[in-house]
């Protein structure tokens, strides 16, 4: 038998799920304890497909819309939070209603209010069209919120008084991109007031720290996520620009293009914050198919951050 070339994989650590991420899914699963099912979710609860079709099969459906779930079932709301609207409508169709909202992108709604209600336009650095940013700029009324997405965004920002301006972040970005964003919108407005904490959540700081670790040391950085996952795509984005040849984000070990990994002998593997580790595991296991590995632990910090699920999930049924 041929030997297997040697590889060395430099493992993240943290990795996959964040706090934010393990409470949505206990979220739904408590409330198909409690209520049974089916139990309707809006929108992915996390976006990850395995984790889905998971919860499908323990009787969640999910949907876009309130009006597509029936009045008598309750709904959640995923953890990329959503508009005021939504609840409301749930509100008055009279629906069991859980919010699974991440606390630290309810901190950034709770922030975009207060500085509405101090007279301020809030600009918010963050993606058109993800569900956080929907969800935070449906927070206030049409006009409050002006995006950005980039410095040349910020150039062309035509706010209604330059003097009265705040901003936020979705918790989601780069880090790097956001500083550089932040910048751009504190030198063209003086007066603007930033977060008093940084909005970008401390699970996507430190899987970022650990990409930007390993990254000067690989042939490739593998990020298992989807597609459709903001913090997974700046994972493989942030490889690229610290160093790293090549970066892959793939949702599960089937998709791992082998040819552009042919002659590595140093590979990083992280999984972006809505990806479980079964995944990671197997992509472990689809390495050492093709290579004698030595894993080697790149660790950004240590978590153990735990968040509250709801009130009405804690109470008996």
């Amino acid at each position: 038998m041929t030997p297997k070339p040697p590889l060395t994989l430099h493992m993240a650590a943290p990795r996959g799920f964040c706090a934010g991420v393990d409470r949505a899914i206990r979220i739904v699963e408590l409330a198909l304890e409690k209520w049974g099912a089916p139990v309707y979710v809006r929108h992915e609860i996390v976006h990850n497909r395995t984790v889905v079709e998971g919860l499908r099969a323990k009787g969640a459906v999910f949907v876009e819309e309130v009006a597509e779930a029936p009045a008598d079932r309750p709904i959640v709301f995923s953890a990329h939070g959503v508009a005021r609207s939504v609840p409301e409508e749930a509100r008055a169709r009279g629906m069991i209603q859980v919010d699974a909202t991440c606390p630290l992108v309810t901190k950034v709604h709770t922030e975009a209010r207060r500085h509405h209600a101090q007279g301020r336009q809030v600009v918010m650095i963050g993606h058109a069209g993800h569900p956080e940013t929907v969800g935070t700029m449906g927070q206030l009324p049409p006009g409050e919120v002006l995006l950005v997405e980039n410095v040349a965004d910020v150039e062309r920002l035509s706010p209604r008084d330059p003097e009265r301006l705040a901003f936020v972040t979705q918790t989601t970005l780069s880090v790097d991109d956001t500083a550089e964003v932040a910048a751009a919108l504190q030198a063209r407005f003086p007066a603007i007031v930033a977060p008093a904490h940084d909005d970008i959540c401390y699970a996507t700081t430190n899987r970022q720290a650990a990409v930007k670790a390993m990254a000067p040391v690989c042939d490739a950085v593998l990020v298992v996520g989807a597609p459709n996952s903001s913090n997974s795509r700046r994972l493989a984005e942030v490889a690229l620009r610290a160093g790293c040849p090549h970066s892959q984000l793939v949702e599960h070990a089937g998709q791992i293009d082998w040819r552009a990994l042919e002659g590595a002998r140093a590979l990083g593997l992280t999984a972006g914050a809505s990806a479980p580790e079964s995944l990671v595991e197997e992509v472990v296991e689809a390495l050492r198919a093709r290579w004698d590995v030595t894993v080697e632990p790149v660790v950004a910090a240590v978590e153990d951050i735990e968040f509250r699920v709801p009130a009405v999930l804690r109470e008996r049924a």
